[in-house]
């Protein structure tokens, strides 16, 4: 009997869980901060620490959002500055089925002010974009 409440035990779990997890359709966007070109000068990888009211991202890595008008707040990481550089909130345009690559473009070397910007843009291999985006497109 022990036994197989052991087994159960993660099954049960799973159920729990479950309904509290987002499903996301046929059609989604990606947002990450990883940094794509590498050749920029004074860019790096950002930290997005919010989309629209959301926060606290299972994988901070890869965000998926539904296509739209998002609001972007980003950190624009610094090493050796004591609290960091200020927090950059940025407006974006999502179009469905793409995977946007947000980085921090700082001036310079030396000083903290710097900007988010959409590093790439690719599309998502899988995706669907539904017929009304394809007929607007047109």
């Amino acid at each position: 009997m022990r036994r197989w409440m052991i087994l159960a035990l993660p099954a049960l779990l799973a159920l729990v869980m479950l309904p509290g997890c987002q499903s996301w359709g046929p059609t989604w966007s990606e947002l990450t901060g990883a940094r794509y070109n590498v050749t920029i000068p004074n860019r790096r990888p950002a930290i997005i620490d919010r989309v629209d009211d959301r926060g606290a991202f299972p994988s901070p890595n890869l965000i998926r959002v539904e296509p739209g008008e998002r609001r972007l707040v980003v950190q624009g990481p610094a090493p050796g500055w004591a609290g960091g550089p200020p927090l950059q909130v940025m407006m974006l345009d999502v179009a469905p089925c793409k995977r946007y690559y947000i980085n921090a473009q700082f001036d310079n070397t030396i000083t903290q002010q710097w900007h988010p910007v959409v590093d790439f843009v690719e599309s998502i291999a899988g995706c669907l974009v539904p017929e009304s985006a394809k007929a607007g497109a047109k």
